[in-house]
C-alpha cells in the first residue's frame, strides 16, 4: 500500500493485488460479475450482505446497498455504483456512500497462457478527517490487508491454485 498528500489533511492510499487464475477469462468473468459472489469471497466475520440492487449481472450505473461489519457489532452502510464496464477486460465500483471518505475500485481480467490475470487497485481515503492517517496506520490497512489476503485464498479454492 502506497500513500500520497492530496490536497489539505485528504491522504490517498492504494491498495494493488494481483491474481493468477487457471480459467478461461468468459468463467472468471462470468463470476465476478454477479454479485452476489461477492458474499462468497469475503471474511465471514464481517457478516457482509447484499440490502438492495444486487440480484442481476453487473452493469453500469448499476447501485448495490450492502451492509457490513467492519468492527464487530456495528454494521456499515455501504453503497456502491458500477461505475465503469468493459466485459470480459475491467469493470470498477465506486463508494456512493460508506465508511471511507473515497474508494474507487478498479477490477481487471488479462487473458493469460495460463487462465487469467487479476488485478485489483483500489484508490481510497480513510475516514476520521486529520485523524485518519494513524487510524490508516493502526488498523484500516491492516484489515484492507486481511480482507485481500481472504479473498486471494478464496478464489485459489474456487478456481483451482493459482499465485
Amino acid at each position: 500500500m502506497t500513500k500520497q498528500p492530496h490536497g489539505g489533511l485528504l491522504m490517498i492510499y492504494y491498495l494493488h493485488r494481483e491474481q493468477s487464475i487457471p480459467a478461461p477469462i468468459e468463467t472468471v468473468w462470468e463470476y465476478f460479475s454477479d454479485p452476489k459472489n461477492l458474499n462468497a469471497i469475503t471474511p465471514p466475520d464481517m457478516n457482509f450482505e447484499i440490502v438492495a440492487g444486487g440480484g442481476e449481472k453487473m452493469y453500469q450505473g448499476q447501485i448495490i446497498e450492502y451492509r457490513v461489519e467492519f468492527i464487530r457489532g456495528l454494521k456499515s452502510l455501504w453503497l456502491t455504483e458500477i461505475a465503469h464496464v468493459r466485459a470480459p477486460q475491467y469493470f470498477a465500483d465506486e463508494q456512493r456512500a460508506g465508511p471511507y471518505r473515497f474508494w474507487f475500485h478498479e477490477h481487471r481480467f488479462e487473458k493469460t497462457a495460463g487462465g487469467v490475470k487479476m488485478t485489483d487497485h483500489v484508490t481510497y481515503a480513510p475516514p476520521f478527517g486529520f485523524l485518519g492517517d494513524a487510524v490508516h496506520a493502526l488498523w484500516i490497512r491492516g484489515k484492507l490487508q486481511r480482507i485481500f489476503d481472504f479473498r486471494f485464498q478464496k478464489i485459489n479454492e474456487l478456481f483451482g491454485s493459482g499465485k
